[in-house]
């Protein structure tokens, strides 16, 4: 998955020859998954028309500060803080010099000055222009205040030179994007495996013991450690919960508990951090009947074997893996939670405590209160469980 997916990109088109280019960059930026709103200067519309633009982004383009027709007011504030990052392609030299002296004498340059996120920028100019000494200081003046230069291209220019000065080609632009937002991610390099869901010990063919857990909150985990800039592995057993389509996350699905360990071990000494979210059944039945065990008896007797402990030889194995695993507690939860920390070797551990309207299996919202090795614990407030999965790998974060 890109990490432009989800993400809304806030496109500013100025009057310039490679303005046709964003055409294509429209296109590129939404088969990324991003939500593109495209404002232009008057003058962008002798080089492509907002009707495309429109067309291919599905929103309106904005040009004036009031519709003329409807009176209608479009809130520069508004578009430049709900946007995740801006970027102004092509930037002219007239553009680039007013954005530097913070004129605002026309819609996109009031958005532009407005803008609390991440600006890139796409000099697209004539060689002498673009070389000329007060454009190259406007750039600068830019670049220090924290805009992102993404360099123009040398070759054929408009007027016929050969030079520096061509805008960046759609995918070029994309490209620098994509790489600038992963080194500002906090995982980018990282790799995590996640564990997700229930395990299933078969009795017979058609039943088999298990709990509750539906998964949602290692899915979670997932989702949002890949925006983060992970390499994911999410090994889950049986759920109902789904990845999108564009997402990179490596998905293992697995039934039992001993199938679990295979998987975790396969992968354990190839990742960074391993966060053990799954519900695994402590016990399995001795034996597995090959056919439906009829109903027969009053009593039904089953003999239990315990489990292998997936985390415990997680803890045993353990190299350079920062190790997390969850406590779901129904009494002296604090207790419980601190044993199975120290007993297995995790480097934190997740409470949760039934005790807490809101938390445990199958709810919508979780409630958490995280350890680490020296006991020292913080608490986290009830929220949706992709808010807690954002508490939890912040909070890993800045402790590996």
């Amino acid at each position: 998955m890109s990490v432009l997916q989800g993400k809304k990109v806030l496109l500013l088109v100025t009057a310039g020859i490679a303005a046709y280019k964003t055409a294509s960059l429209v296109r590129l930026f939404i088969k990324k998954g991003a939500e593109v709103q495209v404002i232009m200067t008057p003058n962008a519309h002798n080089f492509v028309t907002p009707l495309t633009l429109s067309t291919l982004s599905k929103k309106p383009v904005y040009t004036q500060f009031f519709e003329g027709k409807t009176g209608e007011w479009n809130n520069h504030v508004d578009l430049a803080l709900q946007s995740d990052y801006v970027l102004i392609a092509p930037a002219t030299s007239n553009t680039l010099s007013k954005m530097a002296d913070a004129e605002a004498d026309n819609l996109l340059l009031a958005t532009y000055l407005s803008a609390k996120t991440t600006v890139f920028f796409a000099p697209a100019m004539d060689l002498d222009m673009y070389k000329n000494p007060y454009n190259q200081e406007n750039i600068k003046k830019l670049q220090q205040k924290g805009d992102i230069l993404i360099p123009p291209n040398k070759g054929e220019l408009a007027s016929g030179l050969e030079g520096e000065g061509r805008m960046a080609e759609p995918e070029e632009i994309v490209s620098f994007m994509e790489g600038f937002i992963k080194k500002e991610l906090l995982f980018s390099g990282k790799k995590i495996m996640i564990t997700a869901g229930p395990t299933f010990e078969a009795i017979d063919p058609v039943r088999f013991i298990g709990n509750h857990s539906s998964g949602k909150m290692g899915f979670e985990l997932a989702r949002t450690a890949e925006k983060l800039g992970a390499e994911v592995i999410l090994i889950t057993g049986p759920t109902c919960q789904k990845l999108s389509r564009s997402s990179s996350i490596r998905r293992i699905d697995v039934l039992s508990s001993q199938e679990m360990s295979q998987a975790v071990f396969t992968f354990y000494s190839q990742v960074d951090i391993a966060i053990m979210a799954a519900a695994v059944a402590d016990y399995r039945p001795e034996t597995v009947s090959e056919n439906k065990i009829k109903k027969e008896d009053d009593s039904f007797f089953l003999k239990l074997v315990k489990n292998e402990d997936i985390l415990f030889n997680m803890g045993k194995r353990k190299e350079h893996q920062f190790l997390v695993g969850f406590a779901l507690e129904t009494n002296h939860e604090e207790e419980n939670a601190l044993e199975k920390l120290k007993k297995k070797n995790l480097d934190a551990i997740i409470l949760n405590s039934l005790q807490d309207q809101g938390a445990g299996f199958q709810t919508e919202t979780n409630k958490i209160t995280i350890f680490d090795k020296e006991k020292k614990k913080e608490i986290f407030d009830l929220k949706t469980k992709d808010k807690v999965a954002e508490d939890i790998l912040k909070y890993i974060y800045n402790r590996i």
